[in-house]
Formats: structure tokens, C-alpha cells, sequence
């Protein structure tokens, strides 16, 4: 069931659906537009990274025009990751098998299942303007990525949903959080991710450009940042990727 605040446009093939909300976006299109593509043939995930867009995977861009300032557009990734582990749970014989990886990648059994790319605009007040999430999840295929493990919902032997049902799920489950947040705060957001994030105290690596940075996992700051101690110190991390 498709909540009513979002309107879901199926292609049977694109480019790339983030490619399509940006033009809607830019078009005027107002929040709450959906498009979904049953395979892209120029798909991108995070870093400009290409992502392999298999027919029975999902492959959704969602329009948002949230309020506040542009510095709290990573945030929304991370209540997508939440919202995206919600929809994932119930279809696993394990939910404890799901964690999230900072800032935007969606583990199963420790192997990539399911990445978001959020893009935002600001507008003439440095407010967000509009917002894309971007997001992908290996429901029947799991694509080889160099240097990276990969895992599908279809590994595990069970029913796996088309792509469509799967989004509907998903739409729900951001519904929900985004109405947690206007409510409680990113305090709910940010609790509901460490819930399924590292473990405390676990060792990171995490790299900026050509920078790499070697700590202990201390919990996200209160506006998503990641917090590492590293070298005797808290460091807290803005941008960039986790290995």
C-alpha cells in the first residue's frame, strides 16, 4: 500500500531514477514523487561509483522538500537507512543478520545489501530547496562490486517481492519516520540507526579521498556526524566512507 503522500511513477526502464526526480524536481514537481525503474542502464550509487541495475532488484529515487537548512540534508540519508532496515526485517529468518554502515549502506550477514544515494539542492536562503534518496536493494541478485562482499534478499532461500510490493513497503516505512521526526527530532532517527549500527567500540576505517582515518566506533553526534576516537581523541566525521 502506497502511503498517500507519495505518488509512485513504474518504468520499465531508465537511465537512471535519480536522473529523472532531479528533472522533476527542477520542473516544480512537488514533494512526495516516487519513480521506480525495473532496470536502469546507467544507474550511480555514492563517489560517482556506477550501480549494476538488475531486472528484479529495486531501483527507486524519492522527491522530498523538507524544511530546515541544507547542513541537515545527510540526515535524511541516514532516516532513509532506518526506514529502508524497517521495510527489510520482516523478510528475514534473522532480522539481527541487518546492520547499517555509515552513512548510507544496508549490510546482510556483513555484505552489502543495499546502498542510498541522497542528493540535495539548497535554496536562495540555504534551506533545502529539494531532496533526492536514491536507493538500491538486491532483492533477487546480488551484482559483484570489486573489493566489496555482496548478499541478496534471494540468498536465503525464501519468497523474494517484486520490486513494486518491496517499494510500497518502503514508501510506508519512510512515511513513518518522517512523521517520528517531525515529531521527536532526529533524536529518533539517531537512536533507531546506533540500534542497528556497529558495535560499540568497534574498529573503523573510513576514508576521505585520499585520507584514511583508523578508530573506534563512539556513536553518531547529534546531527549524524560519526564519531570515531581515534589517536587518544573523539573525532567527529562529517563525510566521508567507511571500508
Amino acid at each position: 500500500m502506497i502511503p498517500p503522500r507519495f505518488r509512485l511513477r513504474v518504468h520499465e526502464e531508465l537511465s537512471s531514477t535519480s536522473d529523472l526526480v532531479a528533472q522533476l524536481a527542477e520542473a516544480g514537481e512537488p514533494d512526495g514523487a516516487a519513480v521506480l525503474a525495473r532496470r536502469q542502464t546507467a544507474g550511480r550509487g555514492t563517489q560517482g561509483r556506477a550501480w549494476d541495475s538488475r531486472v528484479g532488484n529495486l531501483h527507486l529515487s524519492i522527491l522530498l522538500r523538507p524544511s530546515g537548512s541544507l547542513r541537515d540534508a545527510p540526515q535524511w540519508a541516514l532516516l532513509a537507512a532506518v526506514a529502508l532496515a524497517d521495510a527489510v526485517a520482516p523478510l528475514l529468518p534473522d532480522p539481527a543478520s541487518l546492520r547499517l554502515k555509515w552513512p548510507n549502506d544496508l549490510l546482510l550477514n556483513g555484505a552489502k545489501m543495499a546502498g542510498i544515494l541522497a542528493e540535495a539542492t539548497a535554496d536562495q536562503r540555504g534551506g533545502i530547496a529539494w531532496l533526492s534518496l536514491g536507493i538500491g536493494v538486491n532483492l533477487a541478485h546480488a551484482p559483484q562490486v570489486p573489493g566489496r562482499a555482496t548478499a541478496c534478499l534471494a540468498d536465503l532461500g525464501g519468497p523474494v517481492p517484486a520490486p513494486e510490493a518491496f517499494a510500497g513497503d518502503l514508501l510506508a516505512a519512510l512515511d513513518h519516520w518522517r512523521d517520528r521526526q517531525q515529531a521527536e527530532g532526529f533524536a529518533a532517527i539517531r537512536a533507531a540507526w546506533l540500534a542497528r549500527g556497529p558495535a560499540p567500540d568497534a574498529e573503523l576505517v573510513v576514508r576521505r579521498g585520499a585520507d584514511v582515518i583508523t578508530g573506534r566506533f563512539a556513536g553518531l553526534a547529534e546531527d549524524g556526524g560519526l564519531l570515531l576516537t581515534s589517536d587518544g581523541r573523539l573525532r567527529a566525521i562529517v563525510s566521508g566512507e567507511v571500508a
